[in-house]
């Protein structure tokens, strides 16, 4: 089942603002000033449309007033209304930025039948403020084709398979949706000739696709405005139009084998994400204030744990204490930033907690975390948890030496030096090591380097051109962005008189690869033997 919201964004403005009898649009800013995104019905009867530029639909009506468009608020409404949806299938699918996907598969009639369905869905939407569009039909790319350019509300039957000989659409109430032109779909007229098989679709405008302008562009040029004329053509013909688009909205074949059911569609189930939620089940109800600080704190730790374990922190804390008699009571708790502090948690609680009268006891708790936002795990001071908890870095350090071998455990320290396998070295992890201003700064280096640079075969222009390919480990690869050379002079206080200079490069491979590779040596450096290349290292 398809549900069109044509009006999503206008409505949640009404619902939030109350309904307005004078002319109203929503506008977005755009790089030639505002223009309009939707416009209520008396703005629409004085010719405004969406789309228009602010200053020209005021030169039509001049007293239209202008309020800013969410699209934000609207995606989180319509996945709010995904959710809401599922009341008529197992699961439902976004189909941006105003529409939605039901499956509805063997559930009619549990409603009476697809009609009866169709009818329970466009009530309760309408109880809700929202004006949509539905359709019932075997695929989502069908369904959808119906719910936008079909009746208000169209059923496509599943007798038989798609198109004539038996197919048939049921169609209540009138509407042609983003339709134009003076031609309406004629439900259950004859089948295209020598085409697909689509019934009751094959006067639908090729819009009914789900096209990109781009290819709409195309097919009109070519003279195809309906789905039956496009099955008419020879598929071989369109293939050869567009064998190389690979994209199913810019590719006409693909969309009409999705529309038949030849190919499959996959869609993105939206799924309710549960807030964290953590409760205690008390053996005895409790009366007393000291017992229930106790479960508090119990359940601030059991929500902090939770918290780290899906990297969240909490922003509105919910609690719920049920009495023996059946009465629940409930206190919130609103936090100015999000947070995984067990104690700070504890600490803000307890001032909600001093007018409660326990009665004959309360014999469950539950504390659900109702708002978070996203919070990173930070690492914590080992020293400062050495004193409340008695573990000390040094103390970790050793357990792992003891687990994983006394040379396991290391860490690198930069060293001033021009080459890059002689710029770090290992020291044991709690050594000082030198000062960290003796190291050198150089140009960004990449993340891996080779234990050894390894010697590779490569073809450049000219000796001191880029390089164009280069075959490493028995693989040829293709040089497609080279950035250098960056010279590298040898350390001569360390070397000998023959030791050669070094041309680095980064370089990217028609893979995407990058590596990080030098030359080692120089045709004219007068050291004699031809130049060598090496690959040290592998960019990200």
């Amino acid at each position: 089942m398809a549900i069109w919201c044509a009006r999503l964004a206008i409505d949640r403005w009404q619902l939030a603002e109350g309904p307005r009898a004078d002319p109203v649009a929503l506008i977005s800013e755009s790089a030639h000033g505002p223009r309009i995104t939707a416009v209520n019905a008396a703005a629409r009867d004085a010719g405004v449309r969406p789309g228009t530029m602010l200053t020209d639909a005021r030169a039509l009506c001049p007293d239209l007033a202008a309020a800013p468009a969410d699209p934000a608020g609207d995606l989180a409404l319509l996945e709010s209304l995904a959710l809401w949806a599922q009341r008529w299938g197992p699961w439902s699918a976004l189909d941006p930025p105003d529409g939605l996907l039901v499956d509805v598969t063997g559930v009619a009639h549990l409603f009476g039948g697809e009609q009866m369905l169709l009818a329970d869905a466009a009530e309760r939407l309408g109880a809700r403020g929202f004006a949509a569009r539905l359709a019932i039909a075997p695929t989502a790319g069908a369904a959808w084709a119906l719910a936008h350019y079909g009746p208000e509300r169209a059923v496509l039957s599943r007798a038989s398979p798609l198109g004539g000989g038996g197919r048939r659409a049921a169609a209540d109430g009138e509407g042609l949706g983003r339709q134009t032109g003076p031609h309406r779909p004629a439900f259950g007229g004859p089948p295209p000739p020598e085409g697909e098989d689509l019934g009751a679709l094959h006067e639908l405008p090729v819009a009914a696709l789900r096209l990109d302008p781009a290819t709409l562009l195309v097919l009109r040029r070519l003279g195809l405005k309906r789905i039956g004329e496009l099955s008419g053509v020879a598929r071989e013909a369109l293939a050869r139009r567009f064998r190389s688009v690979r994209a199913p909205a810019a590719n006409p074949l693909v969309r009409l084998d999705q529309l038949t059911g030849k190919v499959p569609e996959p869609l993105l189930p939206v799924l309710a994400q549960p807030p964290p939620l953590v409760q205690r089940r008390l053996l005895e109800p409790i009366r007393h204030r000291p017992l229930l600080d106790q479960v508090l704190g119990d359940l601030a730790d059991d929500m902090v744990r939770v918290l780290e374990g899906q990297a969240l922190g909490a922003r509105r804390l919910d609690l719920a204490l049920w009495k023996v008699d059946g009465e629940v009571i409930q206190r919130r708790l609103e936090l100015a930033a999000a947070t995984r502090a067990a104690a700070h948690i504890t600490r803000l609680f307890a001032a909600k907690l001093d007018d409660i009268d326990a009665g004959f006891g309360i014999e469950l708790a539950r504390l659900t975390a109702s708002w978070c936002e996203p919070l990173a795990l930070s690492q914590r001071d080992f020293e400062a948890a050495a004193e409340a908890h008695g573990t000390s870095l040094a103390a970790c350090i050793d357990r792992l030496s003891v687990r994983l071998g006394a040379g396991a455990i290391r860490r690198p320290e930069p060293v001033a030096g021009h080459w890059p396998e002689r710029a770090q070295r290992w020291l044991a992890p709690l050594d000082q090591g030198r000062a960290a201003q003796e190291s050198l700064a150089f140009h960004a280096r990449p993340l891996k380097l080779l234990d050894r640079p390894e010697l590779i075969a490569v073809i450049h222009a000219s000796p001191d051109g880029l390089p164009r390919r280069f075959r490493w480990r028995g693989s040829l690869h293709e040089i497609v962005r080279a950035e250098g050379p960056e010279r590298i002079a040898p350390e001569w206080w360390r070397e000998r008189g023959a030791a050669r200079l070094r041309d680095y490069y980064r370089i990217e491979d028609a893979a995407g690869r990058r590596y990080w590779i030098y030359r080692h040596g120089h045709a004219a450096d007068g050291r004699g033997g031809t130049p060598e290349w090496y690959l040290q290292g592998l960019c990200s």
